[in-house]
């Protein structure tokens, strides 16, 4: 067991981990964010991506170990004020989810992409996303919030 630091969501966190547990799993059962989806533990579904020092992650894969010192924002960290993120509103708005269960992995992708490219083409959307699987939409309604959202995003 070894004591990691994590600052989760803008509150910092002291954890005792083993070396071979993921961050996942710190984030669900040690933390209570269970916004963080466990899907496939293969890193195929993206239902657990969180951001880690400002980059996509998918949190199934990384040892929680590597991430003692990091910044990271899961799902329930991605409003502010109590607001809904642009990107959460146009998921809403544009029926881009039904069961949910893979919403909180796409959004912080979807989060992800747009601040790396404020403007992205329909193409860019559809080849960022395709680390994130989804059973039940059939990806149209996605790609349109993620457009919706980012377009919000610009103001």
């Amino acid at each position: 067991m070894g004591m990691i630091q994590l600052t989760v969501n803008g509150a910092t966190h002291n954890v005792d981990v083993e070396p071979r547990r993921l961050l996942v799993h710190v984030l669900r059962e040690d933390l209570g964010l269970t916004g963080t989806h466990i899907g496939c533990d293969t890193t195929q579904c993206g239902a657990c991506t969180v951001h880690m020092d400002g980059l996509a992650v998918k949190s199934c894969t990384v040892l929680a170990c590597l991430a003692d010192g990091a910044e990271i924002k899961t799902i329930e960290g991605v409003s502010e004020d109590g607001q809904l993120h642009p990107l959460q509103k146009a998921f809403q708005t544009n029926h881009g989810l039904q069961c949910g269960f893979c919403t909180p992995g796409m959004i912080m992708s979807a989060v992800d992409l747009v601040q790396r490219n404020p403007n992205p083409s329909e193409e860019t959307v559809r080849h960022e996303l395709e680390g994130n699987l989804c059973r039940c939409t059939g990806y149209h309604n996605i790609v349109k919030a993620v457009m919706a959202g980012a377009q919000a995003m610009r103001g």
